[in-house]
């Protein structure tokens, strides 16, 4: 399949996401800085998905620039991944609203991990796929990732299975807070040669 069909379609995708997101945004009904002070708890929702699809985006660039062929089967696994990325704006839209509920906000984390999830699934299958191929050095580059790491390791299954308890039982906004730190971290650890790749 044509790599470039995949990352252009994925692409548009994440686009769509980015705009439906910021149109959730309420505009203050006053010329006020009290009146977007209330929208706060939405903006705050929004600042942090916005984050989400950056360094989702980013990594996922980099994965689809290593590879050397696009299967079936990741076709589908890239499809089921821009699928939990599309369930974004509901969540944030719900978690924004009501930040210290615990349902919107368990939504919220549920999202992000079917995303994790999808995406550690769908990295999985590029590295199968190019190991298959003949492109061992790709499938180490993948492994490599930080991302990949965090996404396929035991720990951080554990952990997110803590902090869905935590959310519900004790302080909601933990779901915010823990995507927010889990994405600097992906943010700011990335493989030495991300940004080097035409």
């Amino acid at each position: 399949m044509n790599k470039g069909r995949v990352e252009a379609f994925t692409d548009a995708v994440v686009a769509i996401v980015l705009t439906i997101m910021v149109l959730e945004f309420e505009v203050p009904k006053e010329p006020t800085f009290v009146a977007l002070a209330a929208n706060a708890s939405y903006l705050v929702a929004y600042l942090i998905s916005f984050l989400f699809i950056g360094v989702a985006w980013y990594n996922h660039h980099y994965m689809l620039t290593l590879t050397k062929r696009i299967t079936k089967r990741v076709y589908w696994l890239n499809n089921i991944w821009i699928l939990t990325m599309s369930l974004l704006p509901v969540a944030t839209a719900w978690a924004g609203k009501f930040i210290d509920q615990p349902q919107p906000e368990l939504f919220y984390f549920i999202v992000f991990l079917l995303w994790a999830l999808a995406y550690a699934v769908l990295s999985y299958a590029l590295v199968k796929d190019n190991e298959q191929a003949g492109h061992a050095d790709v499938a180490a580059k993948i492994r490599r990732m930080p991302v990949y790491r965090v996404h396929t390791h035991w720990w951080f299954w554990a952990s997110s299975v803590v902090v869905a308890a935590l959310i519900l039982f004790v302080w909601p906004p933990l779901s915010l807070i823990f995507t927010v730190v889990e994405l600097v971290v992906m943010a700011i650890k990335t493989t030495p040669d991300s940004d080097r790749l035409m």
